[in-house]
């Protein structure tokens, strides 16, 4: 499963699809509607690729909790994100039976199941591992979410 130019964005809802960089930002389309929207630099924007899950043995990439999700679904919806936490902890915990249950809270494995059917939902669920050729390429495409602009140097008055 290939999460690398899957984005969340803080303040939107669902997941988006990194299009094209801009001077100011980048262009991202959104797997809900399909419409497009621009993203300033300034806007708190996660790459799917970059984030992971707390373990009692340390972090484990959320790429590989989600091909075990599904593993277990064959490639299916999962659970929804919806059920109470009774039951998304009881899935969890089998998904990930080593997660670390005071550092991943609730509303994390609601998150999770959500954008796992989001994905699942538009086809985005596969057995495909991408190359590391192709892991290069994409991650000199992705965008850095903060850069710094140089400041202007002051014209020297005269006197």
């Amino acid at each position: 499963m290939n999460l690398e130019k899957i984005l969340a964005i803080s303040g939107k809802p669902g997941l988006y699809v990194l299009r094209v960089q801009t001077r100011t930002g980048f262009v991202a389309e959104s797997l809900l509607d399909g419409k497009k929207i621009t993203v300033n630099l300034k806007s708190n924007v996660s790459l799917l690729s970059e984030i992971s899950i707390y373990t009692y043995e340390g972090e484990k990439p959320l790429a590989e909790i989600m091909q075990k999700i599904a593993d277990k679904e064959n490639k299916g919806q999962a659970i929804s994100h919806k059920e109470d936490n009774a039951t998304l902890t009881a899935y969890f915990k089998e998904i990930l039976p080593d997660y670390d249950e005071e550092r991943v809270y609730p509303s994390d494995i609601k998150k999770v199941l959500n954008w796992y059917n989001m994905l699942q939902a538009k086809g985005l669920v596969t057995d495909e591992v991408p190359a590391a050729e192709e892991l290069v390429a994409v991650a000199e495409e992705v965008p850095a979410t903060e850069t710094k602009t140089p400041a202007k140097k002051a014209k020297a008055k005269k006197e």
